[in-house]
């Protein structure tokens, strides 16, 4: 007998096994699964009485809330489509996404409402519905959330899912041409949950840390997977490394994901040293190729298991992870963290993945041919939504081409040395950015860095640093070129040293390294 794959069918196991445990903790609010099963209930029927049914779009403009979490299942239930919005964006990528996702009513945080005050009449969605915010107020006509769910009762149509069928839109951040609509399944999303769920080896009796943004490639899977388990959600409204820090006491944190940013401010914040943390919390990270001296840290100072995963949201978002054996065991703590670096291999349920020269043979498997990484199988994506072109430039001959350049190791683990547009091409030599970032890393005043290539007439570009101290620290930038000299090939050190405040960063912490560039060239770096 065929059953489709969906993750909603982990919602119906969740409150059939499990009705009376705590399945999301948000602040002050809890709800039991047998609660959460029905507020998402509610939802659904309000949103058919909206008018949504199967094939509708609707979008969601929310932080990490229960009320977040309530839209993923509530718009699936239907057979529609979420799409959810980066609330950090500009109001004139919100219209663009809103209007070419054909996104018919929208779920906005009051918070976040500006912006969509400012675009609210070009748009033409048939209703809003607004979460209300403590403190913050909007001038948009609609309908306060509690409200809509409360004279919509509980019964809507059944619908049969088709596996294939869109799940969620998930929008890529335009850095140099509009943001694409990433179209994701019901299947790719069961499957690259379930290889959450095995991999970061989630247990029921987990408590998972919302510190991702949920709407960025949705959770990493992290809605589903810890629903599938019955595991408990503990929402995030923002990263607070202090308010992390505490919860990982209160709540007894015992699972997390997050870029290498976010770790590196939960292991510089004074409280990490101060805190007890009983759990040896798991945490994945991906986003960026994390230094190894990072992880380093954050397993001497928090005790975190740190584990490394790879991927992108056209790939839902996983297709590799640095697989720990027991040989690893006696390695010293400075190799393990360098594994541990390593995007590492194919995931369980996924399909294939290698690094490939530009004629698409594989590279030797020795730790030195480049080439980029590449991937076929359950997780990618279905293609970009009303963009046919973009996607068969990015899906060729089967397989998706990730712009990430790396190496595979005797062991089949594959490290990422720089995305394509960040290799560093000095007078003829390849430079990785992410190597040099790794270095600087370890010198003790260093709290943040991006390495970029900035022009230079003898050698067409050489490495910049762009740094920011530790609270209290200081530097110069000839301390900073020397110690970089004495830990790598000359050639690869950075010629120029920049101290600034902060860096751009995404919502995810995900560093924007095309910014810093634009202070240095005169429209896009050319990549060869």
């Amino acid at each position: 007998m065929f059953s489709p794959l969906t993750p909603l069918d982990w919602k119906r196991r969740a409150i059939k096994y499990y009705p009376q445990k705590t399945a999301v903790i948000d602040g002050e609010k809890e709800f039991t699964y047998q609660e959460f099963g029905q507020r998402v209930d509610r939802l659904s029927a309000a949103l058919n009485q909206a008018g949504i049914s199967q094939g509708d779009h609707v979008a969601v403009m929310l932080p990490n809330t229960h009320y977040m979490l309530e839209c993923f299942y509530g718009i699936s239930q239907l057979g529609a489509v979420t799409v959810p919005l980066n609330y950090r964006l500009s109001a004139n990528d919100l219209e663009y996404i809103i209007r070419h996702s054909d996104a018919k009513l929208l779920i906005l945080d009051e918070e976040f409402s500006k912006p969509i005050e400012e675009i609210a009449d070009n748009l033409s969605l048939e209703q809003i519905v607004i979460v209300p915010v403590s403190g913050h107020a909007t001038t948009l006509n609609g309908v306060y959330y509690e409200d809509f769910l409360e004279h919509a009762g509980d019964s809507f149509p059944v619908v049969e899912i088709d596996e294939n069928q869109l799940l969620t839109l998930n929008y890529t951040s335009g850095t140099t041409s509009k943001p694409k609509g990433v179209m994701l399944t019901h299947r790719s999303n069961y499957l690259n949950a379930a290889n959450f769920l095995y991999h970061l080896n989630v247990k029921h009796d987990d408590v998972y840390l919302h510190t991702l943004p949920m709407f960025h490639a949705n959770g990493w899977g992290g809605v589903w997977a810890i629903t599938a388990a019955g595991a408990t959600h503990v929402c995030l409204r923002k990263v607070d490394p202090p308010l992390i820090l505490e919860l990982f006491e209160r709540k007894n944190i015992s699972l997390l994901c997050g870029a290498p940013t976010v770790v590196n401010m939960l292991v510089n914040n004074p409280k990490a040293k101060e805190i007890s943390i009983k759990t040896s919390p798991r945490m994945a990270t991906a986003g960026a190729p994390p230094a190894s001296a990072l992880i380093q840290r954050a397993q001497e100072i928090l005790g975190l298991n740190m584990i490394h995963v790879y991927g992108l949201t056209e790939t839902s978002p996983f297709i590799l992870y640095c697989e720990w054996k027991n040989e690893f065991d006696g390695k010293s703590a400075d190799d393990q963290a360098t594994i541990k670096a390593r995007q590492g291999i194919e995931l369980a349920f996924n399909g294939e993945t290698k690094v490939v020269h530009q004629d698409g043979q594989e590279v030797a498997w020795n730790g030195k041919e480049l080439g980029e990484i590449v991937t076929r199988g359950n997780v990618v994506m279905a293609g970009y939504y009303k963009d046919p072109e973009t996607t068969a430039a990015a899906i060729r001959d089967g397989w998706f081409h990730t712009g990430d350049l790396a190496v595979t190791y005797p062991d089949g683990y594959i490290e990422i040395q720089d995305r394509a547009k960040d290799l560093i091409i000095s007078g003829g030599e390849n430079i990785s950015s992410t190597e040099v970032e790794g270095v600087l890393y370890k010198h003790p005043a260093v709290l943040e860095t991006a390495v970029i290539a900035i022009p230079d007439e003898k050698w067409g570009e050489v490495p910049k640093a762009i740094i920011v101290l530790q609270l209290g620290a200081t530097a110069t930038e000839k301390e900073i070129i020397e110690f970089c000299r004495s830990n790598m090939a000359h050639f690869k050190a950075p010629k120029a040293v920049e101290f600034v405040e902060a860096l751009p960063k995404t919502a995810t912490g995900k560093l924007q390294k095309y910014r810093l560039r634009e202070m240095h060239w005169k429209g896009p770096k050319k990549v060869n």
